[in-house]
């Protein structure tokens, strides 16, 4: 299985075929337009499912499946948490629950990136298991900002994570230490000398087990589509 989550920047309808050449199984996609904007025309490749949150039709959060994966958002879906969205993905043969993220409410008043990650891992504490669990894509945080973020910031983000037994795919495979990442996932206005590592895949140790890849965008050539790169997680 492949999964990637990419924010595409908005506009990708545009920029749909330039992802879908890496073939994902299921595709997360902060600040894609709403599905009514969206064009699959013959040099793109229908999803067999969707699912997307926001109330900007031009820029919410999108989930496609590109392969027998479907989706079933969870009864339980805190609203207010708007751009966190636990569905459950199955294919009759693997199944898991899957946290879709964007980090961004400007309306709550307790933060509007790491925060929302972190209420929302206590909101579902239930569900975010040792097993058959990924939370996935723009957490719009960094252990470098901990201090802006009183407790709830992204080291005990981390931390609360691997005490459930899930960890970053990303630090996992590349070794990486949080904070001092080798890789980048974000340029700031685009500017190389500006990069940062927001995107996330974190995964239960189940799941870990059987991962083979995680490759990074070059930053040469994803510049022209999106301030962000793709992370792209193989499993076996």
């Amino acid at each position: 299985m492949k999964i990637i989550t990419w924010n595409c920047n908005m506009a990708f309808r545009k920029k749909a075929s330039v992802i879908l050449a890496y073939k994902p199984d299921i595709l997360i996609v902060p600040e894609c337009e709403c599905p009514d904007r969206l064009n699959f025309g013959h040099e793109s490749q229908t999803p067999t499912d969707i699912l997307w949150f926001g109330t900007n039709q031009h820029k919410g959060l999108a989930i496609f499946s590109y392969s027998d994966y479907r989706f079933k958002v969870l009864d339980n879906h805190n609203q207010q948490l708007r751009m966190i969205i636990p569905v459950y993905v199955t294919n009759g043969l693997f199944d898991f629950n899957l946290f879709a993220i964007w980090a961004n409410n400007p309306a709550d008043p307790d933060g509007q990136y790491v925060e929302q990650v972190w209420k929302a891992i206590h909101h579902y504490d239930d569900l975010i298991l040792s097993r058959q669990t990924i939370l996935i894509g723009d957490f719009n945080s960094n252990t470098i900002w901990d201090r802006q973020h009183r407790k709830s910031n992204h080291s005990s983000l981390v931390q609360r994570l691997e005490e459930k037994g899930i960890y970053s795919s990303y630090h996992l495979h590349y070794k990486q230490v949080q904070g001092q990442e080798q890789h980048s996932t974000f340029y700031l206005y685009r500017h190389k000398d500006k990069p940062y590592h927001l995107d996330y895949c974190f995964m239960s140790a189940d799941i870990a087990e059987r991962l083979t890849s995680v490759e990074v965008g070059d930053y040469d050539y994803w510049m022209k589509y999106s301030d962000h790169v793709p992370l792209i997680i193989t499993l076996n």
